[in-house]
């Protein structure tokens, strides 16, 4: 297992509508570093973010998608990635990164 700091671990918000649908529930979505298991994300989000408790992490492994290149018959592939769904404890507070969104 990788040694990797917490403020190593997230990455960015996702910021789709499903996502922000979503933070109703207090589930917020994360792209998170491949190799961060769940308990390295609760972590991250907890030193993070001020009174905040995290009650549940839920990880998607996204695999990346074949992409044409160019007219050459060229292809590539774009990166796999890592979602992480964190859901809130109900006395928690917001997140206050996406407050202006």
């Amino acid at each position: 297992m990788a040694d990797i700091k917490y403020y190593d671990v997230i990455l960015r918000p996702v910021v789709t509508e499903k996502s922000m649908a979503a933070m109703g529930d207090k589930k917020y979505t994360f792209l998170v570093n491949p190799e961060a298991n769940k308990s390295q994300i609760k972590e991250a989000v907890e030193k993070m973010f001020d009174d905040v408790k995290v009650a549940k992490v839920n990880t998607l492994n996204i695999q990346g998608k074949n992409k044409r290149q160019s007219m050459a018959q060229a292809y590539g592939k774009t990166a796999k990635t890592k979602k992480a769904i964190v859901t809130l404890t109900e006395d928690s507070k917001d997140i206050t990164i996406f407050e202006g969104l």
